[in-house]
């Protein structure tokens, strides 16, 4: 015959139960986990308190991508993409701020320099916006800038901007390459760098640097490509794209484009938040995963 007595020989383990299955007579002080939503519960004067009890913080997968750097007008080159990173981090109970970075204004033909784009961050995560393209526009020459990736170069025959460097930090892969640079014989400005390579410059135009595939919202889509340069024909670049990172295209006699907007996007098995509350975004599933979406600043709260 069994020992059943209380102690935890044979079948009875005290204070493990679920939800449904509590002490019928608790004292105050008696303490229970509830196998079935994972919460340590203490017995008080008006009921059963409310704690939980976590086994494991949640893996967190991440990708923040920053704003895209603007095109460049007259001759202008193409926008830096914005700053791509991704990876996992151990999660624990708090609330974890979002951030998604603006693109970057287009040049303007008579009246404004192209700007670069804005930071993402998520918690302790900070991709670097775009840097902004080279241009030689009516109010002045503009020398491209770095960030997550570099801004491209701008080219006549008053002399070579060279393209701007992309944002190694120490990351492996970088967040982003550089802007490709013109020669001194051509006018076309060259392409911005990309999340997946450098910008490129031809001799007739630049194409912006690749940009990388992920399919953490569930479906593939490729985020912070690099602008394309202007053509000699002055064909107006196109604007990056909401959400994103793309680089704004630069345009030969025309406004520049501007850069897409950033985007944040948080994903964690289910089955791995079993006891936890975690709200904030667009949520969303896609098959054994939770997915938040931020395409606007906000915040990922844990509890």
């Amino acid at each position: 015959m069994g020992l059943d007595s209380g102690y935890g020989i044979g079948s009875i383990k005290p204070g493990v139960c679920t939800s449904s299955t509590r002490p019928a007579s608790p004292y105050v002080g008696q303490t229970i986990f509830e196998t079935d939503t994972n919460r340590m519960k203490v017995y008080l004067a008006n009921g059963w308190s409310d704690g939980t009890l976590h086994n494991r913080a949640v893996p967190l997968e991440y990708m923040v991508v920053a704003g895209g750097g603007g095109g460049g007008a007259g001759h202008g080159g193409g926008g830096g993409a914005g700053g791509y990173r991704t990876g996992t981090l151990s999660s624990s109970a708090g609330t974890y701020t979002v951030t998604v970075g603006a693109g970057g204004a287009g040049g303007g033909y008579s009246s404004s320099t192209q700007t670069s784009g804005s930071n993402s961050v998520f918690g302790s995560i900070t991709s670097s916006g775009g840097g902004r393209a080279a241009a030689q526009n009516s109010p002045g020459i503009t020398a491209a800038q770095s960030g997550g990736s570099g801004g491209g170069g701008s080219s006549t025959t008053s002399g070579v901007y060279a393209g701007a460097a992309g944002n190694a930090g120490g990351f492996t892969p970088p967040e982003g390459y550089a802007g490709g640079s013109p020669d001194a014989a051509q006018w076309p400005g060259a392409g911005g760098g990309g999340s997946g390579g450098v910008g490129t410059y031809t001799g007739t135009n630049g194409g912006g640097g690749p940009g990388t595939s992920n399919s953490i919202t569930g479906t593939a889509v490729t985020y912070a490509a690099g602008g394309n340069g202007s053509a000699p024909t002055g064909t107006i670049g196109s604007a990056g794209g909401a959400n994103t990172g793309n680089g704004g295209g630069g345009s030969r006699e025309t406004n520049g484009a501007a850069g897409g907007s950033g985007i944040v996007v948080v994903r964690y098995l289910t089955a791995d938040a079993n006891g936890w509350t975690i709200t904030g975004g667009t949520k969303t599933t896609s098959g054994s995963y939770t997915i938040h979406t931020f395409n606007s600043s906000s915040s990922l709260v844990i509890a």
